[in-house]
């Protein structure tokens, strides 16, 4: 396998690195809740996936401080 003869720049490098992109997650609204979410996944909110709820999601109470 060949191998470089002389060094590469960091320049360079970058310059090559440029197009290393990430994308944004596409996100879909959810049909039961309307909150965003990922395609394919369940929603965090409402627990549903494909029209049926797949798991139950507990309901967190803000707790009250007392002063």
């Amino acid at each position: 396998m060949p191998l470089p003869k002389k060094r590469h720049s960091k320049a360079r490098g970058r310059r090559r690195r440029t197009h290393w992109k990430l994308s944004p997650a596409g996100l879909t609204p959810c049909p039961q809740c309307k909150q965003p979410k990922l395609p394919h996944h369940i929603c965090a909110v409402c627990g549903y996936y494909n029209g049926r709820q797949v798991i139950e999601i507990e309901i967190k109470e803000k707790k009250k401080k007392k002063q």
